[in-house]
């Protein structure tokens, strides 16, 4: 498998759980070729490496919410325990506690998939702030605009002057007679 396409199989991946990337343990011991039972006993034999930041636990309602999102699960494929939720800095942790020439080729892998994703979300943000600005200046064109419109209306609708004729004007009948 190339990087590129093992990036892509990683990001896959990556969830977002209480406002961080993470990757389950079940999907990381896939990665790793062992199983999820054996990936949480090396967890638990070095748990001072893993502190909250690192690694969690879901709760009962993140791990249903998962479930729903991704179909309903086989009875007994899966562990009884809630899964662990592992961010950037607990997959590094990772590659010290497992050993294997695997685990250290996929942990590059996985490292290399979180900076991708990272510079995602950096020029996803600076995109949106530069989307910001020209709303900002829109929203300064419209009401300038605006102003124009009310301007001219205000200028159409001013009543007229009087119009002063120019010329002779008729004689009222009543003084001709009068000579």
């Amino acid at each position: 498998m190339t990087p590129k396409t093992d990036i892509e199989k990683i990001d896959a991946l990556i969830r977002v759980l209480r406002g961080k990337n993470v990757m389950l343990d079940s999907d990381l011991a896939k990665l790793y070729g062992v199983e999820t039972k054996q990936l949480n006993k090396a967890v638990r034999r070095n748990l001072k490496r893993f502190p909250d930041d690192f690694m969690f636990q879901l709760s009962y309602g993140e791990y249903k919410s998962l479930r729903f999102q991704f179909g309903t699960l086989k009875r007994g494929a899966h562990s009884k325990y809630l899964p662990s939720a592992f961010t950037e800095q607990g997959v590094a942790m990772l590659s010290t506690v497992l050993n294997s020439d695997r685990a250290i080729i996929m942990n590059i892998s996985i490292m290399r998939a979180f900076v991708q994703l990272r510079h995602i979300t950096v020029s996803n943000r600076e995109l949106a702030l530069e989307i910001d600005k020209i709303k900002t200046r829109l929203d300064k064109h419209d009401k300038n605009t605006e102003m124009i419109f009310e301007s001219l209306d205000r200028l159409l609708n001013f009543p007229a002057p009087p119009v002063k004729k120019i010329g002779f004007s008729e004689i009222p009948r009543s003084t001709k007679n009068r000579h």
